[in-house]
């Protein structure tokens, strides 16, 4: 017998994560110090706490050491779950954000039908964690985050604009395998899974670290529109 998370397609996708959690328990906390300037990370955020009424229930999808996503929507009152493949990034998020629930598990395990459900949320966020997925997978993702959304639900999503498809970089002393779009093919895949764009803004930066190129980064600020 199917399940509503067949329907959105992973029934006939491998999912291949190899060495993407072993590369971020390797990274730890050396990730903060590598990327110390967050500014469009904690505007999204600035606008969820905005928008969302005080103690609504908030997924960080992709939490990493829970700083500064978690952490903002904690000390703003919100209830916030976090989830990430790394086990040494949940116990970095549970050491930064005590207030907060934290789960080693797969964007993919929250799928209709899949094998972890967290109940539902009023707002998701996902900065920079939909990078780490196959283009092929992108789309059901963005599926899942809409099933975990109520009709009005806010979605706030960060990617690097770049045209690749699950492509090795070095990245801080490891390897990881990222995927991007340009900005119109971004903003029609959103669209496409049921999402309204409300907001959209994009900063230029260069990380810390020397093996970390300059990037674009998009953040879209959305709603779950039926």
């Amino acid at each position: 017998m199917s399940t509503p998370g067949d329907k959105l397609g992973y029934e006939s996708m491998p999912l291949d994560r190899t060495g993407q959690a072993e590369a971020f328990d390797a990274i730890g906390d050396r990730y903060d110090e590598a990327f110390p300037h967050k500014e469009g990370q904690v505007t999204s955020a600035e606008w969820l706490i905005r928008s969302l009424p005080a103690g609504a229930r908030v997924l960080d999808l992709g939490c990493g050491t829970g700083i500064p996503t978690a952490l903002q929507l904690a000390k703003a009152g919100l209830q916030v779950v976090g989830v990430d493949l790394s086990e040494t990034m949940v116990a970095l998020a549970r050491d930064n954000v005590p207030t907060g629930v934290f789960h080693q598990a797969d964007i993919a395990d929250l799928r209709p039908g899949g094998p972890r459900d967290l109940g539902r949320f009023d707002a998701v966020a996902a900065f920079f964690s939909l990078l780490m997925l196959p283009r092929a997978e992108i789309p059901l993702t963005l599926r899942t985050v809409h099933h975990l959304l109520p009709p009005g639900g806010l979605f706030a999503l960060s990617m690097v604009e770049a045209d690749v498809d699950d492509f090795s970089i070095p990245f801080i002393g490891s390897t990881i395998r990222v995927s991007g779009y340009l900005g119109d093919e971004l903003r029609e895949v959103v669209e496409a899974a049921d999402f309204e764009i409300v907001e959209e803004s994009s900063y230029t930066y260069a990380p810390s670290s020397a093996d970390v190129p300059p990037e674009v980064q998009i953040f879209l600020r959305c709603r779950r529109r039926t």
